[in-house]
């Protein structure tokens, strides 16, 4: 098993020639009352250097981004978005500088918010004929946002920084259901507490099986480097039901 090499701990001389460069992309945003504001990006992070460590190269692991398009959170204390348009020019600017001196460039996106920008920005990069692609974390079956399945990741990666204490549910109505409030109202509309499932019976382990459940189908994904018009890398193994964070 090869050992990812963290980009910012390089000094230049030792950055291999074309490597393959992750990029985590997270958010900082309220994840209730019981999880730390930068929950997605500790999840796109963490998968993000399991992943490089299964992979040959060995690749390489970029700071991630911990600022995203979370403007759906707005209205909680602490939330920060920069919203499409500076996370577009972000994820664009970055990879035309990466790619100066980096062979391929994979964004692990830990947060659904930013999905539709990294559709469009890798789209433009693509057909400026950059090697760039990007996947999501997602888990069958998860719920929304701050449930069951966060709450379980997050014992897993910093059980330290969970106060289970202080979790309660959220409205629990599937996501497609809760998309037309959320979209025209945010989530306090629906969920005052910024919940979206219930948090109830999240274990470490369950996490664990979650997180390397997303990092196999990561490094699946990069191996196979089969990129939809989207800049989206497909999983050969995909399942249905598969839900996106």
């Amino acid at each position: 098993m090869a050992v990812h090499q963290v980009l910012a701990d390089a000094v230049w001389p030792d950055v291999p020639p074309r490597a393959l460069v992750l990029v985590p992309v997270g958010s900082t945003e309220q994840h209730g009352p019981h999880l730390p504001l930068d929950t997605d990006t500790v999840i796109a992070h963490a998968v993000a250097r399991r992943a490089a460590d299964a992979l040959p190269g060995p690749p390489l692991v970029a700071p991630p981004l911990a600022y995203g398009a979370s403007g759906e959170h707005a209205d909680f204390p602490g939330t920060v978005s920069i919203g499409h348009e500076a996370l577009r020019a972000v994820v664009v600017e970055l990879t035309r500088s990466l790619s100066l001196w980096a062979g391929s460039i994979f964004f692990v996106n830990g947060h659904g918010g930013n999905t539709a920008t990294l559709d469009t920005a890798l789209a433009l990069l693509r057909t400026e004929g950059h090697d760039v692609a990007w996947t999501g974390c997602g888990t069958p079956g998860g719920d929304a946002h701050a449930g069951r399945t966060e709450t379980s990741l997050m014992l897993h990666l910093a059980p330290e920084r969970v106060r289970l204490d202080a979790a309660v549910a959220g409205d629990t109505r599937p996501l497609a259901a809760l998309l037309p409030d959320l979209m025209a109202h945010g989530v306090r509309a629906v969920s005052p507490s910024g919940v979206l499932g219930d948090p109830a019976g999240a274990s470490a382990e369950e996490g664990r099986r979650a997180t390397d459940a997303m990092v196999s189908a990561t490094v699946r994904r990069i191996t196979a480097w089969t990129v939809d018009a989207r800049g989206r890398l497909t999983d050969p193994a995909a399942r249905p039901n598969v839900v996106g964070r």
